[in-house]
């Protein structure tokens, strides 16, 4: 189970350091949550934020870019140089779907895309073979800090499903992402229903334990 720190629930007044807390914790994910005020209804950070970070914490950690943005298919390659190595889309924002996730990869980064809970995941089927990842949005975009929504499960089953046939085909291996809500109490439910990414924000940035001792708590109800 990899485990990718929403920077979004860290104190965004010291972001660094609270990127450098997530690393120096043995976290190698960060997941950047980019809001355009627009597709999402708040405003977060951009490609000069993110090239700030890439150089504070050098090459090593995983920068997971999920862009809520209406311009995902002109923008991205600002993003992979600002120093992402992931990038995920909104298949409710883009209008060439195809295109953009072949578009990334060939840029060098990796693909993936995301859905929304009330959006059903024959898009993502559709590109299953030209992406890594999909990113299943068991909240509603835009802000930190709400419930889990649990009807989120058929959805991730059925994709776990065509992800084990696509790679007993000798196809690609998908990870299957999901972002919202997640805390230590569900985590290990996740890893059931084929979950293999989860999003954690304020489950590990949080004024009551520092990312560290978090961590160790997800870990062991992972046990």
């Amino acid at each position: 189970m990899i485990i990718a720190p929403s920077v979004l629930t860290a104190d965004l007044a010291d972001l660094g350091k609270a990127c450098s807390e997530a690393v120096n914790a043995g976290l190698n994910w960060l997941h950047l949550d980019i809001m355009d005020g627009n597709f999402v209804p708040n405003l977060t950070f951009g490609p000069p934020v993110i090239a700030k970070l890439r150089k504070a914490l050098g090459p090593s950690p995983v920068f997971d870019a999920h862009l809520m943005i209406t311009n995902a298919e002109d923008s991205f390659q600002q993003y992979i140089d600002a120093g992402c190595n992931h990038i995920s889309v909104h298949v409710e924002a883009v209008t060439h779907l195809h295109r953009c996730v072949t578009a990334i990869r060939a840029a060098g980064a990796t693909a993936g895309v995301t859905l929304n809970p009330g959006t059903p995941i024959d898009a993502a089927l559709e590109v299953l073979s030209e992406i890594d990842l999909v990113l299943i949005m068991s909240v509603n975009p835009g802000f930190g800090g709400q419930s889990f929504i649990p009807t989120v499960e058929s959805k991730i089953r059925r994709l776990k499903q065509a992800i084990d046939a696509q790679v007993a085909a000798g196809g690609r291996p998908v990870q299957i992402q999901i972002d919202g809500g997640v805390k230590a109490h569900n985590i290990a439910m996740l890893r059931e229903w084929g979950v293999s990414n989860c999003v954690v924000g304020s489950g590990l940035f949080n004024d009551s334990a520092s990312v560290a001792d978090n961590l160790a708590v997800i870990h062991q109800a992972l046990e």
